[in-house]
């Protein structure tokens, strides 16, 4: 005989020997004599501190690990310190998304400078030992003009219009300059004096073809980390673009000389007259450093 009972948590059925019939979930809740009970099982322990051995090898082992992705990646022609300093540039996606850029350009049209010479900034002196800064906007976008040094050309072009007014600033401000008669640099940036434009490539013959690719972002980081580990740099800042371009420079780090651009348009509105390589020379000895020579080009 079966008796039958409802209850408001569960319908439970007896029979005769008395035994519960259990729905699965009252088997979970109350198991029966031959169910071993649910334990929990004890946590495990916090894993140890990693010992400082431990920690300098999983550095080395990521520095490693970047360094071969940023090979891969690492353009020609960089100087040793620079690429040091640098090296996780290369790995960013942004730089991969620019020099694919780049090459796809180069297979459709013509791109100055040439690939070999797009960083010859970071050939002439180590990046310990660059005391100036001159900010450019782009590479000149005419042939054999362009080689990797902002304002600067190659032997035997002419000057540019901006670059003959450099160098009548020059004529006017220090002492025994004259015309070179070319437009070569070359011995200025052997002496520390970074020529850096903010855009490093051009399609020929479109100026600022290249704006906004990328090369802005990779340049800000050179400026950055020159102004985070350098003391007592100059900075020559040239036109709205440059002082832009230099805005995060820590001012209480290094010196700053701002004025117009020396474009035809602007230098008599301030480039004419503003004294910059006297003032470099000047800030450079009182931060004990050699000043630059000029005339040596």
């Amino acid at each position: 005989m079966h008796t039958h009972f409802s209850s408001t948590l569960s319908d439970v059925t007896l029979s005769d020997p008395i035994q519960h019939e259990r729905s699965e979930e009252e088997v979970d809740l109350f198991p029966t004599s031959s169910e071993s009970p649910r334990t929990l099982q004890p946590s495990s322990p916090p894993p140890a501190p990693l010992s400082p051995d431990q920690l300098d090898r999983i550095a080395r082992n990521k520095r490693a690990a970047l360094e071969k992705l940023a090979a891969a990646q690492e353009p020609p022609g960089f100087g040793e310190s620079w690429r040091q300093e640098l090296l996780a540039e290369f790995g960013e996606p942004y730089f991969r998304e620019l020099m694919n850029f780049v090459d796809e350009e180069r297979t459709r049209h013509t791109v100055y400078p040439p690939a070999e010479d797009v960083f010859t900034w970071t050939q002439m002196c180590d990046i310990r030992d660059v005391k100036v800064v001159i900010l450019g906007q782009d590479p000149y976008h005419n042939p054999n003009q362009a080689h990797g040094l902002s304002f600067s050309v190659r032997r035997p072009e002419k000057p540019p219009p901006s670059l003959k007014n450099i160098y009548k600033e020059l004529e006017s401000d220090i002492e025994g300059f004259q015309h070179p008669g070319h437009g070569d640099l070359t011995g200025w940036a052997r002496q520390g004096v970074l020529l850096l434009n903010a855009v490093l490539t051009v399609r020929a013959p479109h100026s600022n073809s290249h704006k906004d690719k990328g090369w802005e972002t990779f340049t800000d980081a050179v400026v950055q980390w020159l102004s985070n580990n350098q003391q007592g740099l100059v900075f020559m800042l040239w036109g709205s673009d440059a002082r832009v371009k230099g805005a995060a420079i820590d001012r209480s780090r290094h010196h700053v000389l701002e004025a117009v651009h020396p474009s035809p348009q602007s230098a008599r509105r301030g480039f004419f007259g503003c004294k910059h390589f006297s003032k470099a020379n000047e800030l450079l000895q009182e931060s004990g450093k050699t000043p630059v020579d000029w005339n040596a080009l």
